[in-house]
């Protein structure tokens, strides 16, 4: 096969794509962009990245298609450049779970220890809240809640979550999410809220997959 040929251009695409996948901090910064539109500065200083990294590795993703830009004043701020974007995280995430004897023993390590009960699906959120049997946490900061959220949902960042235990109600269980099925802060919260007699499960993902799905926004 001719080395011009459109099937090896196609695959030499898909593969500039992958590689801009290949880098954790990528991941991380697509996890934070799922949230909301951020500059690099705002970026960099949430993920503890020198400016200069952090505009590199958008760069890249940019060139790739992974994300786009607008201009707001002096600020450049980049969101995914397609909703395909999340599922192509999703989708490496399962195969990750299934292959990866790495990812599988952090999983058994780290997040199964603080909670391995079955979390809750979307499907059944839903109902509860209807039904109003339920109290939603969003253990995010305030911005990345103030960009959208689970409609109802109450949010104390996990930061203040101890000093402010007593806005959580304990005759009722507490559904607790962040920004994606293994995002720490949902983890630590509901660890931290069972220690403290709370009845409390997670969210079978985060606020991305949520909106993703179709379901409906609050905002702030």
């Amino acid at each position: 096969m001719s080395s011009d040929s459109p099937k090896h251009a196609l695959f030499a695409g898909l593969a500039e794509v992958a590689k801009a996948l290949g880098h954790g901090d990528r991941l991380e910064i697509l996890e934070l962009l799922a949230q909301g539109e951020r500059s690099v500065e705002a970026l960099a200083e949430r993920l503890g990245l020198p400016v200069a990294n952090a505009s590199q590795h958008l760069r890249l993703m940019h060139r790739a298609g992974l994300l786009t830009s607008r201009r707001d004043g002096k600020r450049v701020l980049y969101r995914p450049s397609d909703p395909a974007v999340l599922t192509l995280l999703i989708a490496l995430r399962m195969v990750a779970e299934r292959k990866s004897t790495q990812v599988r023993d952090v999983i058994a390590s780290y997040f199964h220890r603080r909670d391995a009960l079955e979390p809750v699906a979307r499907a059944e959120l839903v109902q509860r809240l209807e039904d109003g049997r339920v109290t939603v946490l969003d253990v995010r900061p305030e911005d990345e809640y103030a960009a959208g959220h689970v409609p109802k949902a109450v949010n104390i960042p996990l930061r203040d979550l101890v000093r402010r235990l007593r806005e959580l109600p304990r005759g009722r269980e507490i559904v607790a999410y962040c920004r994606g099925p293994y995002c720490v802060l949902a983890f630590e919260a509901v660890a931290l809220l069972r220690e403290r007699g709370f009845k409390v499960r997670r969210l079978e993902d985060g606020f991305p997959e949520w909106k993703a799905a179709g379901l409906p926004v609050g905002s702030s």
